[in-house]
């Protein structure tokens, strides 16, 4: 088992992971460092814990963000594809249940 030692809010913080998992846990502790500061001052120096709760909240945000937004490069709005799949199955219906030509 490996630690990584990770720097958030000028606090040193012990976490264990899996051998070979080091950089993956240094790049999430990266992310909760770049957040540290506006969570800080959000929480108003009351507690390291309230900040940490800001830090978790400003990423839940951005996970739910990224996950009811188009991808990136997309040129059609999820409700426009929506639109689509509900319009081509309309269609597909309709190809079903028409008699065959001769």
């Amino acid at each position: 088992m490996a630690q990584v030692m990770l720097d958030i809010g000028g606090r040193p913080h012990a976490v264990a992971c899996r051998d070979g998992e080091e950089s993956r846990v240094r790049l999430l502790g990266a992310m909760l460092a770049e957040r540290w500061p506006t969570a800080d001052r959000a929480a108003g120096g009351l507690s390291a814990e309230r900040a940490m709760l800001f830090v978790a909240l400003m990423l839940a945000d951005d996970l739910d963000e990224a996950a009811h937004r188009p991808p990136e490069g997309s040129a059609v709005s999820e409700i426009a594809l929506t639109r689509i799949a509900d319009r081509l199955e309309g269609l597909a219906e309709a190809l079903e249940l028409s008699p065959p030509s001769a």
